[in-house]
Parts: structure tokens; C-alpha cells; sequence
């Protein structure tokens, strides 16, 4: 058995004879009586008390813990009793991802955990306290795509807290716990005709920022990054950095997941970009890079503010793209006094979607257009945009035909049996 059990209610002292014998303490009748102790695996002792007539609760105590030292499955008790809110403050605070995507982890748990899971100490945590959590979380959010974020983002923390022995297992991950599923949903790429409503419906200043998203694929913060520099002579586009807003402060940063690619800038993109220059001409523009606090750095932008800034994402779509949807009839126009209404599905990632049914409707191949897009995976781009390649089935029966054809045993087509 892995340490001792101290009995408080007697002591043991030298007797008349010299031998020792049991005496009452001082502590006698009054307290828990047993204390159950050993060494933990730091180095310092642990202790639990028990009451009168429960010694063998006590032993019974020590030797799971003697078990779950040998099976490395030991948790400290004190480290233990440690909050969800203590041990998520330590967590964030050594995150190593980007500094907005960190914002954006602890903005989810600040707002929609710790009011609900902070004061529950880390080592306390069973399957019914998330589940009863996620019921209430579904009241405070009507996205499932976002409840689902923070789902993943509380499941990290108490990842960690395993990895760092504060808890037995992730009771996010037990089979009682069903994470949030969204709802199946299908891109729907505009027309051109679309596209170019919205075009005509933005300031004039932006509207060539339709022609590098529909015509390049670039992503918005991409295309308010976009420098003189960057568009070459020979028919590309070079994607190498971005505009983003990282704790309240405009910064330049590499592409998303660090992806630089060269994208095909095609003769009417180019000639759209050219008319915009003439008209609008580049300013330099100087950020810090990566971070608030970071070294600055200076581009000629293509696209600015009016006052010759960087384009901040937030004004740029409540003053001009939201009303250039609703001008296209994409989405209603408010009433009098109010604001235009949430539109996820057409923001300006939606021309992101429409160069990507472009050219699968041309006949491009999947790891041609990931590469463009600038995804990790041509398995993720596959997932995403499969549907839109409605013309693979009649290319199948063709090559099929064709195969049977070239082999000379092409059949006539199936017809109906006469009678005998």
C-alpha cells in the first residue's frame, strides 16, 4: 500500500515497562480521525481525512491511488481543484497559433464557457456537466457552425488538463456527449450575371475588387492586400500576403495557413485592374506585420480607403458591399433606420465560389483549382465543390461508349422484345 494512515484520536508513547503503548491524543473523539498519506509523484505528500469506524475506506483509498501511480493514471487532487476558468487562463495564455486566431479561440471561451463552466474545478468534470452545458449553449447560439467551434475549443482545454493529469478523460468525448452537428449545406455559386450586378452596385473605387475575387479566387483580406508588385507581366498573380485585423489593429500577414500561391490573372482581370490604377492609384501603405507590435512594413496597395488607407473589412461591408447585394436584389434592403440583415452565405467569399464553378464548368481539375484557392488538401476542395461538376456523369457514359467503341463491341441500344 502506497503510504500510511495516521489514527488523530491516539497516540503512541513508552509505556511503564518500556514498551510502547496506544494512548489517547489530545484530539480524541473530536475531528475526522483517520488521515490517509502518502508521497506524491512531485515529491511532496497528499493527504485525505476520513471519519471514525471508515479505517478501511481509507486503506481502500490509498491502494487505488497506489493503482493509478503504477497504471500512470494518477491525479493529483490538489492540482485537481483547480477551476475551469484558472486552468483555461493558463491554456490561452501559452497558445502558440497566429495572434488573431488565438483571439478568436478565447473570444469563444470567455463569452460562451466561463459564464457557464468557470468556478467547476477541472478535475470534477463528467459527461452530464457538458451536456448540460450544450443545452444551454443552444439557447444563447442559434448556429450550430458556431456552436460547434466552441465546442472544439472547450474540448481542447480539457484535452490539455489529461495531457497534464488534471483529469481522468475528456468528457466531451464520451459517447453520451454528441458534439454540435451542422446542418448540411451545399454552395451555391451566383451567375455572372450576379456577379456583376454586385459589381455595379459597389463604389467606383471598389468595384474592381468582383474581377480579382471572381476572376482570381482571392480571398477578401487577399484582395485588400493585393500590391502593385505583386501582379506580374506574364499572366499571374502573385498571392503574397493579406490585410487582417488582429486585436482591433490593421495588420499585413502571409496567406491563410501561410499558403503564398500564383494564381493565372487572365487578360480581362488584368485590363479591369489597369482601368482601376488610372483612376485610383496605388498609395503606400504601412502596417506592422503579423502583430500589432510587429516590424512595419509598407506596400503599394491596389485597393484603398478614401482617405488612402487599408480597407477595413467591417466598413467595407456594411457601406459597400451589403448595399451592392441589395442593389443586385441579393438580399433585401432594410427599412428606414435599421441595418441590413446577417448574410454569411453572400459575403464576399461568394466570388471565391463562383471562380471555383467557373472553371470545374470549364474542365479544370481539382488539384489545379486547390492549388489556386490556395487550400491545403485537394481532398477539401473535392468535398466542397464535387456537385458542382454537373457534366462528370455524361463525360463517364462517354468515355464508357467510347471504350466499348474503340474495343468493336458497341451494342445498339436496348429495345423492347417482340412477341414470338
Amino acid at each position: 500500500m502506497a503510504g500510511h494512515i495516521q489514527d488523530r484520536w491516539f497516540k503512541v508513547e513508552p509505556g511503564p515497562n518500556g514498551k510502547p503503548v496506544k494512548v489517547k491524543s489530545d484530539r480524541h473523539g473530536v475531528g475526522l480521525r483517520y488521515r490517509a498519506r502518502y508521497i506524491g509523484p512531485d515529491g511532496t505528500e497528499k493527504s485525505k481525512s476520513f471519519p471514525d469506524k471508515q479505517k478501511r475506506l481509507a486503506e481502500a483509498w490509498l491502494t487505488n491511488i497506489e493503482a493509478d501511480m503504477t497504471r500512470g493514471q494518477y491525479i493529483d487532487p490538489r492540482a485537481a481543484r483547480t477551476t475551469f476558468r484558472e486552468y483555461a487562463e493558463r491554456w490561452l495564455g501559452a497558445l502558440t497559433t497566429d495572434l488573431s486566431s488565438r483571439a478568436a479561440v478565447e473570444g469563444r471561451i470567455r463569452l460562451h464557457a466561463l459564464p457557464y463552466l468557470g468556478t467547476r474545478p477541472i478535475g470534477s468534470f463528467q459527461p452530464e456537466h457538458i451536456r448540460e452545458w450544450m443545452r444551454q449553449l443552444e439557447d444563447a447560439v442559434a448556429s450550430a457552425s458556431y456552436r460547434r467551434l466552441i465546442f472544439d475549443a472547450v474540448s481542447s482545454v480539457l484535452n490539455a488538463a489529461v495531457d497534464d493529469r488534471l483529469l481522468a478523460s475528456n468528457p466531451c468525448r464520451a459517447r453520451s456527449v454528441k458534439a454540435p452537428r451542422p446542418a448540411p449545406t451545399r454552395v451555391r455559386p451566383w451567375t455572372a450575371s450576379q456577379v456583376f450586378d454586385v459589381r455595379a452596385g459597389l463604389p467606383h473605387r471598389y468595384q474592381a475588387t468582383t474581377d480579382v475575387g471572381g476572376g482570381c479566387g482571392l480571398r477578401q483580406g487577399e484582395i485588400f492586400g493585393l500590391a502593385v508588385d505583386n501582379i506580374g507581366d506574364l499572366g499571374w498573380l502573385y498571392v503574397r500576403q493579406q490585410v487582417k485585423k488582429v486585436r482591433g489593429t490593421l495588420v499585413f500577414a502571409p496567406p491563410k495557413r501561410g499558403k503564398l500561391r500564383d494564381v493565372p490573372l487572365d487578360a480581362a482581370v488584368s485590363a479591369a485592374l489597369t482601368e482601376h490604377m488610372k483612376h485610383f492609384p496605388p498609395v503606400e501603405v504601412t502596417l506592422p506585420w503579423l502583430t500589432p507590435t510587429g516590424p512595419k512594413v509598407t506596400h503599394r496597395l491596389v485597393f484603398t480607403s478614401s482617405v488612402g488607407g487599408a480597407v477595413w473589412s467591417n466598413d467595407f461591408n456594411d457601406r459597400a458591399w451589403k448595399p451592392a447585394l441589395a442593389s443586385a436584389g441579393i438580399i433585401p434592403t432594410p427599412e428606414e433606420g435599421k441595418r441590413y440583415a446577417a448574410a454569411r452565405e453572400h459575403g464576399m467569399h461568394a466570388l471565391r465560389h463562383f471562380y471555383a464553378s467557373v472553371l470545374l464548368d470549364a474542365g479544370e481539375n481539382i488539384k489545379a483549382l486547390s492549388l489556386y484557392l490556395g487550400h491545403s488538401d485537394p481532398g477539401f476542395t473535392l468535398r466542397v465543390y464535387t456537385h458542382l461538376m454537373p457534366s462528370s456523369e455524361a463525360r463517364t457514359r462517354k468515355a464508357i461508349s467510347e471504350m466499348y467503341q474503340a474495343a468493336g463491341h458497341a451494342h445498339d441500344a436496348p429495345r423492347t422484345t417482340q412477341a414470338a
